[in-house]
């Protein structure tokens, strides 16, 4: 179930390195990040509840003449719905708005290195709340991760917390909780109905947040190319979701985390592909330590505490 895990999890990477890539010609588009933001999100929630809605249609003949086995079902417990509502706040809506407010007022290189701390920051709180024990080879997988992100970026020369990096660590933080509560969530709910709820309740606190914040005519007004543009990585970010979720539930969350910042080394290659843009001896030894990680990540082994085993 981990090998999965971690395949998934190989696979979202690959997903965000792509949308990342095609998120620096959509944001040109439309300049106003908090309709961009809104805007793909919504297809992606569109995109979600549609992919669920089909594979229940195909479950559900599948299983008309036979028991449904050991597929989880929903249970809607007051903690269950609080827990979901949670996701839907830390994951998949006030975070993107601090993100792309921080991300308006710090460097790239300084935003990336912050982001890709995510690894960090759940490690900190998967050890303590999931029983998630982690050995040697975790926490030199996660050191070469962050040196390789800071060695990728060319280095943290001139770093500082000014406003807009206080506001990426806020989100990276929120994203960081939000791991926590899926996984506790996962063994009431399936993933893909978990990625639904994400999406479909987040997109409509961002549209609230539109409403209120003064740009609900940009995305009523948004254009047909910037809604193209929209489809394009809402596609991307319900297949990062999916896959995502999916390999939170079959992996330890550290282990699903860190191989993320694969990512990194996919959006590299297609700068380098597509832009031409070259890479520097620096930004090498950087892809090099990324890789090195996430592959040590594939052979170390997260342990469970007999607390959360059961």
């Amino acid at each position: 179930m981990r090998r999965l895990g971690l395949a998934l999890a190989f696979g979202t990477a690959v997903i965000s390195g792509v949308s990342v890539f095609v998120n620096s010609y959509g944001v040109r588009v439309v300049r106003d990040a908090t309709v961009y933001t809104t805007a793909k999100n919504l297809i992606a929630a569109v995109v979600l509840m549609l992919l669920l809605a089909g594979g229940r249609l195909l479950a559900g003949r599948r299983t008309r003449h036979r028991d449904e086995g050991a597929r989880p079902a929903l249970r809607s417990s007051p903690r269950t719905w609080l827990g979901i509502v949670v996701v839907a706040v830390v994951g998949g809506s006030v975070p993107f708005v601090l993100f792309f407010s921080g991300l308006a007022q710090a460097s790239s290189t300084h935003a990336a290195f912050v982001h890709k701390t995510l690894v960090v920051w759940v490690a900190l709180l998967a050890v303590p709340l999931l029983g998630e024990r982690l050995g040697f080879l975790h926490y030199t997988a996660i050191g070469l991760l962050l040196v390789g992100q800071a060695a990728l970026g060319g280095g943290l020369s001139g770093f500082r917390f000014g406003t807009g990096e206080l506001l990426l660590l806020a989100a990276t933080l929120l994203w960081a909780v939000e791991v926590i509560v899926v996984k506790r969530l996962l063994g009431a709910m399936p993933p893909d109905v978990l990625a639904v709820a994400r999406m479909g309740l987040g997109v409509v606190l961002l549209v609230g947040w539109v409403a209120v914040s003064g740009h609900w005519s940009a995305l009523t007004g948004l254009s047909a190319e910037g809604w193209r543009w929209a489809l394009l990585t809402g596609l991307l970010l319900a297949g990062y979701v999916a896959t995502w979720y999916r390999a939170l539930a079959l992996a330890p969350a550290v282990d699903v985390t860190a191989v993320l910042v694969f990512a990194a080394i996919v959006t590299a290659a297609l700068n380098a592909i597509v832009k031409g843009i070259a890479v520097t001896p620096q930004a090498g030894v950087g892809l090099a330590l990324l890789a090195a990680g996430a592959g040590l990540i594939t052979v170390a082994r997260s342990r469970r505490t007999p607390v959360l085993a059961q």
